[in-house]
C-alpha cells in the first residue's frame, strides 16, 4: 500500500485563507512555524533597525522584515522566510518589489533562533539559503548570545558579544558590535 503526499505550491501558500498561523514551503511540503516570542522579536527588531538604517542611508538595496518569503527552488516548490533578509538594489526586477514570494534567494539572510527551533531545523534554513546562492546567512542564537557567519558550508565565524559581525562583500560597509543585537 503505498501513500501519496499533497504538495502545494507557493501560489497555492498565498492563495491559502488566513488561519493565524505562519508556514515555510520545504519541497512542496507545508510547515508550521510557531510563533517565537517577544525576546526573539526584539533581535529581529534590533538587527532590522541597524542594518536597514545602514542600507537606506547607503542607498544599497531593501531590507525585508521578518517572514518575507522567498522561493528558493521551483519543481516541488522550496520557500524559505528568514527572520530578516537583504537584497541588492541590482536584484530587484525592474517592474518594482513583487507583492507575492520574492522570486529567489535574498543575498543576506538572518535567522534568530527561537525557544521552538531544533538544531536540525536551523541547519536545514542555513543549507536551503546557501544551496540556492545565499551570500552570508546570520544565524544568531539569543540563548548563548553568539552568532554564527555562514559564507559558504564551510567558512563560518563564529562571533561573541565582544566582536563585530561584519557585512564584508555582500553589505559593504556595514559593521556592528554584536552585543548591539541582544536585548
Amino acid at each position: 500500500m503505498s501513500t501519496t503526499r499533497m504538495l502545494t505550491t507557493a501560489a497555492e501558500l498565498l492563495t491559502m485563507p488566513e488561519d493565524g498561523l505562519s508556514y515555510e514551503l520545504v519541497e512542496g511540503e507545508l510547515r508550521r512555524m510557531p510563533p517565537a516570542g517577544g525576546e526573539h522579536g526584539v533581535i529581529v527588531m534590533n538587527c532590522g533597525l541597524l542594518l536597514g538604517q545602514f542600507v537606506q542611508a547607503n542607498s544599497l538595496g531593501v531590507v525585508f522584515g521578518a517572514e518575507t518569503g522567498g522561493i528558493l527552488a521551483s519543481n516541488a516548490d522550496t520557500g524559505r522566510a528568514p527572520d530578516l533578509a537583504f537584497v541588492r538594489h541590482d536584484r530587484i526586477p525592474e517592474g518594482g518589489i513583487p507583492k507575492d514570494f520574492w522570486p529567489g534567494t535574498p543575498d543576506l539572510a538572518v535567522k534568530v533562533i527561537s525557544p521552538g527551533d531544533g538544531y536540525t531545523d536551523v541547519e536545514e534554513k542555513v543549507n536551503d539559503w546557501l544551496a540556492a546562492g545565499t551570500r552570508m546567512v546570520v544565524v544568531v542564537n539569543p540563548r548563548t548570545r553568539m552568532l554564527a557567519v555562514y559564507r559558504s558550508h564551510t567558512n563560518i565565524a563564529r562571533l561573541t558579544e565582544s566582536d563585530f559581525l561584519s557585512g564584508d562583500e555582500v553589505v559593504p560597509g556595514f559593521a556592528c558590535r554584536v552585543s548591539e543585537l541582544f536585548v
